[in-house]
């Protein structure tokens, strides 16, 4: 079977020469059994017709969001497919869906669509690498949707460079490859912490830190969107999971967080102790509000659980356990200590130093740091993306422990 057999495909067509290549693209598509609507700008009907795409996908092209048959839904069409792909797409429309600007059927279904959105850039070597064009990929791609490499090769100028459109198999294969990804951690049941602890002063005051959770929240959501149930202990935090697959236990201390851990993990195939939990909390806490006086007060501190530590302990030869470090110094080597310390299969480095990294920020900059010693750097991302980068590196490990 056919992974994308009955997935419903939007392919967006833009104004460049190498849409000839995108009647063989909709016949694999059909031949892979996809369902595929395809919209075309004005200029992209000038490269190849609408005749000969319609008869292969079996379907009408639509090329304006008002036709002589009506009104052309868009929000329809974005709620309706699985995944939309745009190739090839130009550098004008680059610019148009990474700033929002809406005035043709292919942007109108972008900003409506809720499907992952796939685009395959097609341009000359000089326009693909102008600073302007990188940054529009770059911003396509903070927003979650999913590049397709340009191919190295000769173009329609004449020059020899990057920015040739990649060839339909390879998108397919690209499509493919997301799709068998939604699969990937079936069956599996993982365990993730997530955001701030709040150590409570007196019921009024607490030692918390600013942590959003954001990053374990979108550890949780990709998990589940690729088939995982998963346990997420969250922080207090405002953010919301929407999946089914996620079952959400709130806490607001280190010593609740330490409970629900340690209550889950022995059922768990993996854990990702993604939370910022305070290393300490006041000994002594006030059952009423502390009033202000004429002099000093001092907090006496005492630490609070070690949770990740705690699990390493228990850990068995077929779990896997992942670890953060937020570091602002020594950042390396504090990082590989606490992985030793604390029986931590991975460990995810990011420094404050770095700036776009941290807290109550939507990107990070990450190292995966493995027990063998080996280090895996990437770029500032998104926090989304970033969440991707993790969720492929535990996939690996808990392969290599089957």
């Amino acid at each position: 079977m056919s992974v994308l057999e009955q997935k419903k495909i939007i392919l967006g067509i833009c104004g460049s020469i190498a849409a000839y290549k995108t009647a063989h693209l909709t016949r694999l598509l059909v031949k892979a059994q996809a369902e595929v609507k395809i919209l075309m700008t004005p200029a992209a009907q000038q490269f190849i017709t609408p005749l000969t795409l319609s008869t292969l996908a079996k379907n009408p092209v639509l090329s304006s969001v008002q036709s002589e048959e009506g009104w052309n839904n868009h929000v329809e069409l974005g709620l309706w497919a699985d995944a939309m792909v745009i190739a090839p797409i130009t550098a004008t429309t680059l610019a148009k869906l990474a700033h929002g600007i809406c005035d043709n059927i292919i942007t109108a279904v972008y900003l409506s669509a809720r499907c992952p959105v796939f685009f395959a850039p097609a341009m000359d070597v000089d326009m693909w690498l102008h600073p302007a064009t990188q940054s529009n990929v770059n911003l396509l791609q903070y927003y979650g949707n999913h590049l397709i490499p340009v191919g190295y090769g000769e173009l329609a100028s004449g020059l020899i460079g990057e920015g040739r459109m990649a060839e339909p198999e390879v998108i397919v294969q690209q499509l493919n490859e997301f799709f068998q990804q939604k699969y990937q951690f079936e069956g599996k049941k993982i365990l993730v912490t997530a955001g701030p602890t709040y150590e409570a002063i007196d019921p009024v005051r607490f030692i918390g830190n600013r942590s959003s959770g954001k990053m374990g929240v979108y550890l949780a959501e990709a998990l589940a969107a690729r088939g995982a149930m998963v346990e997420l202990i969250l922080g207090p935090s405002p953010l919301q999971v929407q999946h089914p697959n996620i079952k959400l236990t709130r806490i607001e201390g280190a010593e609740q967080m330490f409970q629900a851990a340690i209550s889950l993990f022995p059922n768990v195939d993996a854990a990702i102790m993604a939370a910022a939990v305070a290393d300490y909390r006041p000994k002594f806490v006030s059952a009423q509000k502390i009033k202000k006086a004429n002099h000093e007060m001092t907090i006496e501190l005492e630490r609070t659980p070690d949770i990740a530590a705690a699990l390493g302990k228990i850990k068995t030869e077929h779990q896997v356990l992942i670890g953060f470090a937020l570091e602002t110094n020594n950042e390396l080597e504090n990082a590989q200590s606490k992985l030793m310390r604390k029986n931590f299969d991975m460990i995810v480095l990011n420094s404050l130093q770095d700036e776009g990294a941290g807290f109550h920020v939507d990107t990070n900059k990450i190292t995966l740091i493995y027990k063998n010693g080996e280090t895996k750097a990437f770029e500032l991302k998104s926090k989304k993306i970033v969440a991707l980068d993790i969720i492929q590196a535990l996939h690996l490990l808990m392969n290599e422990k089957k």
